[in-house]
C-alpha cells in the first residue's frame, strides 16, 4: 500500500480510510450519511473519498452481463456505423431461428420506443415484421396516430392476407389509424404504374409518406424472400440479372442498392410504387430488421448507406458486421 499511497500523493492512513469507506458503502450498502455518523466525519468528506477512491483504483467498476445480453456488441455497432441503436439478439444457430427472435426483440422495442405522436410506415412483405407485430402486446394508450404501408401491399389472394394482417396487427397494437396501400408493389410496365400513382386513392396514401416520423422495413437480399415471391410482387429472373449485373446486393422497399449502400438505379425504379430512396433516408427514424448470413451483405450495404439507422439483428451477423475490415 505504501508504493500505491505515494504514487497518488495519499498517505497509507487515507488510502486505508478511502478503502474501508469504500467497503462499508459498496459491500455493507451503508448510506454515506451512516458512514459518516460511524466514522466521526462529515457526510461531504464521505463523498470526496468515495470519489477519490475510484480515481485510485480502490474501487474499480465490474458489470456482468447476463446471458442474452449483448450491450457490448450494441455499442460497437451504433460506433462503427454511427447508429442511433443497435439490438442484438440471441437467434440458436440457423437461420431457420433468426425470423422469431428478431421478431421477438423487434415487438420489445417498439413496445419500449413507441409513446405517441408518431407516424409510422411500414414495408408490407417481410415475415420477420409480421413476427413482430404478432408479438406486440397491445399498448394502454394510442402510441402512433397512423401507420401506413410505404410499397404497395396488393398481391397474390394467397399471401395477401399476410401483408394486410402486418399493418392490421401493428395498428390494433398500437392504438394507430391503419392506412393501406391499394396496388402491387412492382408493375409489369412503367406506364402502368403511372396510371395506379394518379389513381386518387393511391395518391392519398402517398401524400401521407412525407409526414412519416418512422420506418419500420425488413433489408431484403437480391434473391426474394418466400413471401414476397409468393405476393407477386418479386422481380422477374431478367430483372434480378440485370441488377446483379449493375451491382445490387440488397434492397429496402423494392429500392435496390450496391455494397457501398450506393442506390442502384434501373428500369425497376419506374415500375416500383414505393416510397422513394431520397424520401426514405429523410425519416428520422429508420428501423432495420434483418439477420442471418444470407443477408450478411445486404445489411452491411443498408448501413453504409445510411438506408437505416435502427438496426435489430442477431449476435452472429452482429460479428459479422463488427469483422469486416472497415466501414
Amino acid at each position: 500500500m505504501a508504493r500505491t499511497a505515494r504514487r497518488f500523493g495519499h498517505s497509507e492512513d487515507q488510502m486505508r480510510l478511502m478503502a474501508k469507506i469504500a467497503r462499508m458503502y459498496h459491500e455493507r450498502g451503508m448510506r454515506q450519511s451512516q458512514i459518516a455518523d460511524e466514522l466521526h466525519v462529515s457526510q461531504p468528506r464521505v463523498s470526496r473519498l468515495l470519489k477519490r477512491a475510484g480515481e485510485v483504483g480502490i474501487v474499480r467498476m465490474t458489470i456482468a452481463l447476463p446471458s442474452g445480453v449483448h450491450t457490448d456488441l450494441e455499442d460497437a455497432l451504433e460506433a462503427r456505423y454511427g447508429l442511433g441503436e443497435a439490438v442484438v439478439v440471441d437467434a440458436g444457430g440457423s437461420d431457420d431461428d433468426v425470423t422469431p427472435a428478431l421478431g421477438a426483440a423487434t415487438a420489445v422495442y417498439l413496445e419500449t420506443t413507441l409513446t405517441g405522436g408518431d407516424t409510422v410506415g411500414i414495408s408490407s412483405w417481410s415475415a420477420t415484421l409480421l413476427a413482430a407485430v404478432e408479438s406486440m402486446r397491445p399498448a394502454r394508450a394510442t402510441v402512433v396516430d397512423e401507420v401506413v404501408q410505404v410499397v404497395g401491399g396488393v398481391g397474390d389472394p394467397r399471401v395477401q392476407m399476410q401483408a394486410t394482417r402486418l399493418i392490421g396487427l401493428f395498428a390494433e397494437g398500437t392504438g394507430a389509424n391503419p392506412v393501406f396501400m391499394p396496388a402491387p408493389g412492382m408493375l409489369g410496365t412503367a406506364s402502368g404504374r403511372d396510371s395506379l400513382i394518379a389513381d386518387p386513392t393511391v395518391a392519398a396514401v402517398m401524400d401521407i409518406w412525407p409526414r412519416l416520423t418512422m420506418v419500420l422495413v425488413g433489408i431484403g437480399s437480391l434473391d426474394p424472400s418466400p413471401l414476397l415471391r409468393e405476393s407477386g410482387n418479386a422481380l422477374a429472373e431478367r430483372d434480378q440479372a440485370a441488377l446483379r449485373e449493375a451491382g445490387a446486393v440488397g434492397d429496402i422497399c423494392l429500392r435496390f442498392f450496391d455494397a457501398n449502400g450506393d442506390p442502384v438505379h434501373s428500369g425497376v425504379d419506374d415500375r416500383v410504387i414505393g416510397i422513394a430512396v431520397d424520401a426514405l433516408r429523410t425519416i428520422p427514424r429508420r428501423v432495420g430488421v434483418a439477420g442471418g448470413a444470407r443477408k450478411h451483405s445486404a445489411i452491411r450495404a443498408a448501413l453504409l448507406g445510411g438506408w437505416v439507422n435502427v438496426l435489430v439483428t442477431d449476435v452472429d451477423e452482429a460479428r459479422r458486421l463488427l469483422d469486416e475490415p472497415g466501414a
